[in-house]
């Protein structure tokens, strides 16, 4: 059985409803996870059919690690295929992790990307083929191809839309729940997987299309969140992760780098 384990919450309301409405078209199992303090809405016409966890935040925020983990263990499947509120399943993108599955069953297996323009909303699966341009960041294989990445790819790892075998998932051990708030969970499952001997397989025809909203670059909402993920991901893998990100509040003057790793600079007094 195939299981789609998705993270919701309010400020996603419309994408995830959008989502659902695609994936309950199809012949899966589905796991909404809300992350909210308050439980998530069951009248939601989209959500029925759908079973419904409720993961609240912690003391630093939504917990997305705690939340894909109960998504994993409520579904129960052989086949979990996370797929991120905002992302919007391809037509073949069940098709084609099933077959990476099949494949290699000891994968972590991503598919491409595509990241939709503002003001593009579809509401039907059909519609998606023709808006596809995967994200040129990632590999992208033709259609039905699998390819096994290098040593140095394991860092593009985006936890929005992969999938794995559930004794894989028992391999790398779910998302280190230490993570709470914005970043570095996702790339310290990826240096889980690079350290078990867990191979990394690109999944060319596994398209999710990421659905338009605003951005900030660098995340200066999530700031105090990627300072403290960092230093936790820091101390266990002996580097520091969104090193882009670091450098540009580094570069904006709000953030220095010490012995003990990077932190926020102190404010002058006041005259």
């Amino acid at each position: 059985m195939t299981a789609v384990v998705t993270l919701g919450s309010a400020a996603r309301l419309d994408h995830v409803r959008r989502q659902q409405r695609m994936l309950g078209a199809e012949p899966v199992r589905r796991v909404l996870v809300w992350l909210d303090a308050d439980p998530p809405p069951a009248s939601v016409p989209e959500f029925a059919g759908a079973e419904l966890v409720h993961v609240p935040p912690g003391e630093h925020g939504l917990r997305l690690a705690a939340g894909r983990n109960q998504g994993a263990r409520t579904a129960d499947a052989g086949l979990l295929v996370f797929l991120d509120a905002d992302c919007l399943p391809g037509p073949g993108l069940l098709a084609r992790y099933r077959a990476a599955a099949d494949a290699h069953p000891g994968a972590l297996l991503c598919g491409p990307v595509t990241y939709l323009p503002k003001g593009v909303r579809p509401v039907d699966a059909t519609a998606l083929p023709a808006l596809t341009a995967p994200h040129a960041a990632r590999p992208a294989p033709p259609d039905g191809e699998h390819v096994v990445a290098g040593p140095d790819d394991y860092r593009l790892f985006w936890s929005l839309s992969f999938a794995v075998t559930a004794p894989t998932w028992d391999t790398l051990g779910g998302f280190d729940e230490a993570y709470q708030g914005y970043g570095g969970e996702d790339t310290d499952l990826a240096r889980t997987a690079a350290a078990a001997g867990v191979p990394l397989v690109w999944v060319g025809g596994a398209h999710a299309y990421h659905q338009y909203h605003p951005t900030s670059s660098p995340p200066w909402q999530h700031l105090d969140d990627i300072l403290r993920n960092g230093r936790l991901f820091a101390e266990r893998w002996g580097s520091w992760p969104m090193q882009g990100w670091l450098d540009a509040f580094a570069e904006a003057g709000a953030i220095e780098p010490t012995p003990a790793g990077w932190q926020r600079r102190p404010r002058p007094p006041a005259a």
